[in-house]
C-alpha cells in the first residue's frame, strides 16, 4: 500500500532538491553507524546506497534523474527555465509516495517511483526520483517536478485530477507488484493522507475520525432522518443540507461534506437506510448515581499544597481529557469537540504536563527561569562536543559524543517544550472559557425547557 501527495515550491530549487537528494535520508547503512557531526550530515552519505555494514562497498543507489541527470538536476532544470523565461513564481513541485511499513523493500520502492514518475511526468518534464531509507519502518520516495516543461516551456499546474491520477496510478503500481492498496473505490471516499492512516492504523485520533465518529452515534440513536439531525445539533454540530450532508464541528470554521469524505454510506439515503436498518436505536445508558457514603475521620488531615498557575491549567485539563484516571470515566460523547480535537495533540499535552509537575513549574518567571538553565546547559554541552569531534578517532570518544548528543538531545526536546506551554496555555485558557460559556449556555436552555415543560 502507497500513500502520496504533492504540493508547489516557491521559493528555493536547490532546497529542495538538496533536500530529496540528501544523502542522510537517501543511503543506507548498518545502524552500528553513528553520525558524530552535525557539521557532516548534509554530505555524509549513509541513507540513500545500500551496504552490508560501514566497511563494505555500495551495493545500490536509490536516487534516479529523469529527462536530467540527478548530479546536475538543479542546473539542467534552471537551464530550462531561463530558456523560456520562466524563472519566477512556482519553480517546482514537490510530492512523494510512502508505502506501509514492512511491506515493501527498498529495491520494489524505489522502481514503483520511478514508474509513476515516468507515467505521469517523464513525456514533458524534468523529474528527480529519491527513495529515502533513514527510517526502515518508512520507506517513501521524494519526486521533485519541474514545474517549466522542456518540449514547449508550458507550465504543469497541479489540478485535483492529476492528484487523483497520481495515487490512481500509485494504486495501481502497487497491485502490479503484489502491494495492498488504501482505496478499493476510490471515487467514492476521499483520498487519505499518509499522516492520517498512519494515525489510524496507530489507534491515534484525527479529525475526520473524530467526526465520523459523531456521525455514527448520531444514526445509532436515532429512529428517523430528522431524529439524526437533531442529535447531530445536540452534540453541538451545524448542519447544512444540499447534494451533500455538511456538518461544522463548535468552534470551526469549515464545514465538513460527509459523502464526500466518508463514503456513499454517509449520503442522505445511506443514512436513511442505517437508521431503517436498525431493529431499534441504540439509546445512551442513563448516568449511575451511587448514593453517598457517610465516613467518620480520626485524627487529623494536613493540608496539601494546591497547584496553581500552569500546573493546574494543564492538570486540569489533562483531566478533562481523560489522562488522569478517574472513580467513573468520562464517555467521548459528552466531551466538547474543542477538547476533542486535544485527543490528537494527547502525547505532546502529556509531555508539557510532565515537565512542569516533574520541575513545579507555575508562573511564567519560573518557566522562563528553567528554560535559561536549559540553555546554559547546552552552551556547556556544544563546546565538549565540539572538542571531542577532533578527537573522535581515539578509543572511546565515540561513546562519550554518543552520551553527550543524547543530552543534548533532551535538553532541546524541554526547550521545545517550555515554548509550546507559553503558546499551548494562552489557548488553553481560551478554550476553557468558551467551553464554560457553552456549558452555561446549555443549562440556562434546559432549566427553560423545564419551566415549559411544567407550565404545560
Amino acid at each position: 500500500m502507497a500513500v502520496t501527495s504533492m504540493w508547489h515550491i516557491k521559493r528555493s530549487l536547490s532546497e529542495v532538491v538538496d533536500y530529496a537528494l540528501n544523502p542522510d535520508k537517501t543511503k543506507r547503512e548498518s545502524s552500528e553507524d553513528i553520525l558524530s557531526d552535525v557539521i557532516n550530515y548534509a554530505v555524509n552519505s549513509d541513507k540513500t546506497e545500500e551496504t552490508d555494514d560501514e566497511n563494505t562497498e555500495l551495493i545500490e543507489s536509490y536516487v534516479t534523474g529523469i529527462n536530467c541527470f540527478s548530479k546536475t538536476a538543479i542546473e539542467e532544470m534552471m537551464v530550462v527555465k531561463r530558456h523560456f523565461n520562466k524563472t519566477d513564481g512556482v519553480l517546482a513541485y514537490h510530492g512523494y509516495q510512502s508505502f506501509a511499513p514492512g511491506e515493501v523493500t527498498p529495491d520494489i520502492a524505489h522502481k514503483i517511483g520511478v514508474k509513476l514518475a515516468e507515467r505521469l511526468w517523464g513525456e514533458r518534464y524534468q523529474v528527480v526520483v529519491a527513495t529515502h531509507l533513514d527510517k526502515t519502518h518508512h520507506l517513501h520516495s521524494h519526486f521533485v517536478i519541474n514545474n517549466v516543461s522542456f518540449v514547449d516551456g508550458k507550465k504543469y499546474y497541479r489540478s485535483s485530477k492529476d492528484y487523483r491520477d497520481m495515487w490512481t496510478i500509485s494504486d495501481e503500481l502497487c497491485r502490479e507488484y503484489g502491494l495492498s492498496v488504501l482505496h478499493v473505490n476510490p471515487c467514492n471516499e476521499k483520498h487519505k493522507s499518509y499522516g492520517e492512516w498512519r494515525a489510524e492504523q496507530e489507534g491515534r485520533p484525527t479529525w475526520r475520525g473524530l467526526i465520523k465518529e459523531d456521525v455514527d452515534r448520531c444514526i445509532k440513536e436515532s429512529m428517523t432522518d430528522r431524529q439524526f439531525f437533531m442529535n447531530l445539533k445536540k452534540a453541538g454540530y451545524e448542519v447544512k443540507i444540499g447534494k451533500d450532508i455538511s456538518v461544522r464541528p463548535p468552534g470551526k470554521e469549515r464545514f465538513v461534506r460527509l459523502a464526500r469524505n466518508f463514503g456513499e454510506g454517509y449520503t442522505m439515503e445511506g443514512i436513511i437506510k442505517r437508521i431503517l436498518a436498525q431493529q431499534r436505536p441504540t439509546l445512551p445508558m442513563p448516568e449511575y448515581k451511587p448514593k453517598p457514603r457517610v465516613m467518620k475521620l480520626r485524627g487529623e488531615i494536613k493540608p496539601r499544597k494546591k497547584a496553581s498557575g500552569f500546573r493546574a491549567l494543564y492538570f486540569h485539563y489533562c483531566y478533562l481529557l481523560g489522562v488522569f484516571k478517574r472513580k467513573k470515566p468520562q464517555s467521548n460523547r459528552k466531551m466538547h469537540f474543542l477538547l476533542k480535537e486535544d485527543l490528537i495533540k494527547m502525547d505532546k499535552l502529556t509531555d508539557e504536563a510532565r515537565l512542569l509537575g516533574r520541575n513545579r513549574i507555575d508562573t511564567e518567571q519560573q518557566l522562563s527561569s528553567y528554560k535559561e538553565s536549559l540553555e546554559a546547559r547546552l552552551n556547556e554541552l556544544i563546546p565538549q562536543r565540539r572538542k571531542l569531534y577532533r578527537k573522535q578517532n581515539e578509543e572511546g570518544v565515540k561513546e562519550e559524543i554518543s552520551d553527550i548528543n543524547k543530552k543534548i538531545t533532551v535538553i532541546r526536546k524541554e526547550m521545545n517544550l517550555c515554548d509550546d506551554i507559553t503558546v499551548r496555555s494562552g489557548i488553553m485558557r481560551e478554550k476553557l472559557k468558551k467551553i464554560r460559556e457553552d456549558q452555561t449556555k446549555e443549562n440556562e436552555q434546559r432549566k427553560e425547557k423545564s419551566r415549559n415543560d411544567k407550565l404545560r
